[in-house]
């Protein structure tokens, strides 16, 4: 029999580290140096992240440079707005691939690769703090914080009452799912 539950992932946004310098930003090595406790610490780090992202077929790549996340935020939002989840989807996995795999630095490549324009959204250099989204993002930042204490990703709330922080198993999901099932 098939469930009925239907499903609409929205992505929330989330800045790990509101402080870091918009635009080019920071090697990202070094950054996660100085942040995570030095060269002997983040690689062997790195290393079990390269065997796990080995054994799900991604490639994960530690070059390039991190920055503030906010223009990204803003470009998940305005993909929403314009796209609904499917868009939204699409841009998440477009900027997760490049940072994670591919080290670009520039947002707008990453919304024309899902067929967004977005002249208007971002400044020529593709770094504005502020505009289209800008304050929605920042809100919704604020009242997720508020509401279900969120201080780090990821954070899941399904149907707007189970949040489940951090990584879970699969089983808690399927919990939830139960649940919800069963209330219907």
């Amino acid at each position: 029999m098939p469930s009925p539950l239907a499903f609409d992932v929205r992505w929330r946004p989330f800045q790990l580290n509101p402080s870091l310098p918009t635009g080019r930003g920071l090697d990202k090595m070094q950054y996660y140096y100085d942040r995570f406790g030095g060269p002997s610490r983040v690689d062997g780090m790195i290393g079990q992240m390269k065997a796990v992202g080995r054994d799900v077929g991604i490639d994960f790549s530690y070059g390039g440079r991190v920055a503030n996340t906010l223009d990204s935020h803003r470009l998940i939002w305005y993909a929403r707005e314009r796209g609904g989840s499917e868009l939204q989807d699409r841009m998440v996995v477009e900027l997760f691939r490049a940072y994670f795999t591919q080290e670009r630095e520039v947002l707008v490549e990453c919304a024309a690769a899902v067929g967004m324009d977005v002249s208007g959204v971002l400044a020529d250099d593709g770094s504005a703090s502020s505009g289209v989204g800008t304050s929605e993002v920042q809100e919704e930042m604020e009242a997720y914080a508020r509401r279900w204490n969120c201080r780090g990703v990821p954070l899941f709330v399904i149907d707007d009452k189970y949040p489940l922080s951090g990584a879970q198993p699969q089983e808690a999901f399927l919990d939830v799912f139960g649940d919800l099932e069963e209330s219907n």
